[in-house]
C-alpha cells in the first residue's frame, strides 16, 4: 500500500495461496467441512511465515473472513504465536475483515472485533462496495481503515456515480478519523482521479503488482503506456487536503448564513464569494453563532449583510506545499488557526477549503512514513526501497540494472583519520546518490549500512551513475579514497527475485574490490563472464569464480 502524499510504502498485505486451487475455493471447502476458522487463520499464519523472510518495520495486513471472528479470540493463539516467532507484535498487524458479513448478527461481529482490538490488533473492513457490509456495522465497527473495492473504482474518472461514492466515503472517513484505501488501481487516470478526490492510500497493480507473480510478459508483449513506478517521496501539497467549501453570495444576510450553519450536517464555516467565485469574506461557525444567538443578536443582525460579522478570508494557492501552508497559519499576525483556509486557483476563484488540523496531521504522517526507513547518517532509505523496486520490475518484466557501491578499505579510513571523517565521506556519497536519483527518473537508491549502498536503475541510466561515482576523486581528511561499483544487468525474465539479485551481486562486489583504484565491473544473470569496465589493469571476460 502506498501513500499518495509521499509516494512511500506505508504497509504490506500478505496472502498465502494453497498449493492447488484458489484460497476462495479452499475456504469454501473448509466452511462445508466446519473448519473455516482453522483454515482461514492457518492461511494467515502461513502468510506471516512467508513475510518473515522479508522483514519490515511497516504494518502487515492479513485477510480474514468475517465468519472466522465467530470462533472467538482463543482461536487466534496460533496466529499470535506465529507473529511472535516472526518478531511481530499484534499492534503492528492489521486484520482485514472481509465478506460475507450478513451471516452473523452485527452485535456479535462488533463484540468479536472489540475482543481482537483488546489483543492489540488493528482492524480494517475489506471489500466495501463488493460484499454485503451493512451500514450499521460500518458505523459501529472499531476499525482504523476501510478498503474500497476495485469494482467501485473501475468507473473512475468518467462515471459521476463512482466519483460521488468516493466523495461520500471520504466525507464519512474524514468525520470519523478512519482512513479510506483505494484498491485495485490499474490505470493512470484511476490513480489521478482518486488522488485528486483526496484519497490518501492506494494499492493495485499500477503501483506494485503482487510479488508472488514472477512470470514476465510474453515475448513481444507491450506493457501499458500508463504503467508507473511508485512516485518518489515528496511533501504533501495543499490540494491533497481539499474539501468542498460552503459558499454564499457576498451580499448574503446573516439569516442566510445562520440557516446554513444550523443545518444538521453543518459546515465549520461559510465563504462569501462574488459573481466570479472569488472569496470576499469568511465566517467561522462558532464565532458567528455566538454573535447572532446572544442577547438581541437576532434583532441586531438577522437582516443585515453577513460580511458585518465576517473576517477577511485567508487564501492559499492549490499548488502550494503543505509546509508553505503551515508557514501561513503560524504567522504572528494570525491567531485564527481553527478557521478554514480558502484554496484558490490561479484566477483567485474558490476551489474549496482546508482545515489546519488535517494539514498538520498529514505533514506529520508524511514525515513519519519517510523517516521510518531512513538512515540517520545519509537520510537515505534502507534496502527495502530497492528490494521492492526490483521485485516490481521483475514482476512486470522490465530490464534493469542492480548495483552495489562500496568504499574500498573503509576500515582504514576510520583507523587513520577517525570515525568523524568516515561519517563525512559516507554523507558525501549519500548526497551524490540523492542528487543522481533526483536527476534520473527511474533510479532508486538505498543505504544498506556502513559504507554499502544499493542502486537500481534503467539500463540506459547506469553509465551516468557510474561516471558520477567513479570520476569523482573521493577523500577523507585529505586521504585519497577509491570506490567499487558492482553491476548486474538483468534482462526481462532473467531473475526470479530480489534475493537472487543480491546473491549474484555478492561475488561481483568481491571482484570489483579486487581491481585496483576506483572500479566498475559488470555481469549478467546466467553467465560467469565479468567485464571490468573501470580500474587499473582493465580486463574483459574474466570468470566470476576467478
Amino acid at each position: 500500500m502506498y501513500s499518495l502524499h509521499t509516494g512511500g510504502v506505508v504497509a504490506y498485505e500478505a496472502l498465502a495461496r494453497p498449493g492447488k486451487g484458489t484460497a476462495h475455493e479452499l475456504l469454501a471447502e473448509a466452511r462445508r467441512a466446519g473448519r473455516l476458522a482453522e483454515v482461514d487463520l492457518g492461511l494467515a499464519a502461513t502468510a506471516v511465515r512467508q513475510e518473515a523472510q522479508r522483514p519490515s518495520a511497516l504494518p502487515l495486513h492479513l485477510n480474514l473472513s468475517a465468519r472466522t471472528l465467530a470462533a472467538g479470540p482463543g482461536a487466534f493463539d496460533e496466529l499470535i504465536a506465529e507473529l511472535g516467532a516472526a518478531g511481530r507484535r499484534t499492534r503492528d498487524v492489521v486484520l482485514e475483515v472481509g465478506p460475507p458479513f450478513s451471516h452473523l448478527p452485527a452485535d456479535q461481529l462488533v463484540g468479536a472485533m472489540r475482543a481482537l482490538t483488546e489483543l492489540g490488533f488493528r482492524l480494517a473492513l475489506d471489500g466495501l462496495g463488493r460484499g454485503d457490509l451493512p451500514l450499521a456495522l460500518l458505523v459501529r465497527a472499531p476499525v482504523d481503515l476501510v478498503k474500497l473495492d476495485r469494482s467501485v473504482l473501475r468507473g473512475l474518472p468518467e462515471e459521476p456515480a463512482s466519483v460521488a461514492v468516493v466523495e461520500s466515503l471520504l466525507h464519512y472517513t474524514t468525520r470519523t478519523g478512519i482512513r479510506l484505501v483505494a484498491t485495485g488501481i490499474e490505470t493512470g487516470p484511476q490513480l489521478d482521479a482518486v488522488q485528486s478526490l483526496g484519497v490518501r492510500i492506494a494499492q493495485g497493480n499500477l503501483l506494485a503488482p503482487p510479488a508472488a507473480h514472477r512470470s514476465a510478459p510474453a515475448a513481444g508483449a507491450v506493457l501499458p503506456d500508463d504503467r508507473r513506478a511508485p512516485a518518489s517521496p515528496q511533501a504533501p501539497r495543499v490540494g491533497d487536503f481539499l474539501r468542498p467549501a460552503t459558499t454564499l453570495p457576498e451580499d448574503a444576510t446573516c439569516d442566510a448564513v445562520r440557516e446554513v450553519l444550523a443545518a444538521a450536517d453543518a459546515p465549520s464555516g461559510v465563504v462569501g464569494v462574488d459573481a466570479h467565485e472569488r472569496p470576499q469574506w469568511s465566517v467561522d461557525r462558532t464565532r458567528f453563532l455566538v454573535a447572532v444567538t446572544g442577547p438581541y443578536g437576532h434583532a441586531l443582525h438577522a437582516k443585515r449583510p453577513a460580511h458585518r460579522l465576517a473576517d477577511k478570508p485567508h487564501t492559499i494557492d492549490a499548488g502550494a506545499s503543505a509546509l508553505e501552508f503551515l508557514e501561513l497559519v503560524t504567522d504572528a499576525d494570525w491567531g485564527r488557526t481553527g478557521d478554514d483556509v480558502v484554496v484558490v486557483d490561479s484566477s483567485g476563484r474558490c476551489l474549496g477549503v482546508v482545515l489546519v488540523t488535517e494539514v498538520v496531521r498529514g505533514v506529520a504522517e508524511a514525515k513519519v512514513e519517510e523517516a521510518v526507513t531512513l538512515s540517520p547518517l545519509t537520510r537515505l532509505p534502507g534496502s527495502e526501497t530497492v528490494a521492492r523496486d526490483v521485485e516490481r520490475r521483475i514482476a512486470v518484466g522490465e530490464p534493469f540494472v542492480a548495483a552495489w557501491l562500496d568504499v574500498d578499505s573503509f576500515k582504514s579510513v576510520n583507523d587513520n583519520v577517525g570515525f568523524a571523517a568516515g561519517d563525512d565521506l559516507i554523507r558525501e556519497l549519500g548526497s551524490t546518490l540523492s542528487t543522481l536519483a533526483g536527476q534520473l527518473r527511474r533510479m532508486r537508491v538505498s543505504h544498506v549500512g556502513g559504507d554499502d549502498f544499493l542502486i537500481v536503475c534503467d539500463v540506459d541510466e547506469i553509465g551516468t551513475v557510474a561516471a558520477a561515482l567513479l570520476d569523482t576523486k573521493w577523500s577523507a581528511e585529505g586521504m585519497p579514497v577509491t570506490v567499487s561499483l558492482a553491476t548486474l544487468v538483468c534482462g526481462s525474465g532473467s531473475l526470479a527475485s530480489y534475493r537472487e539479485a543480491s546473491r549474484l551481486l555478492a561475488p561481483l562486489k568481491k571482484r570489483a574490490k579486487a581491481v585496483s583504484g576506483s572500479s566498475w565491473v559488470l555481469s549478467r544473470p546466467g553467465t560467469d563472464r565479468v567485464e571490468v569496465l573501470r580500474g587499473v589493469g582493465r580486463e574483459v571476460a574474466v570468470s566470476r569464480s576467478a
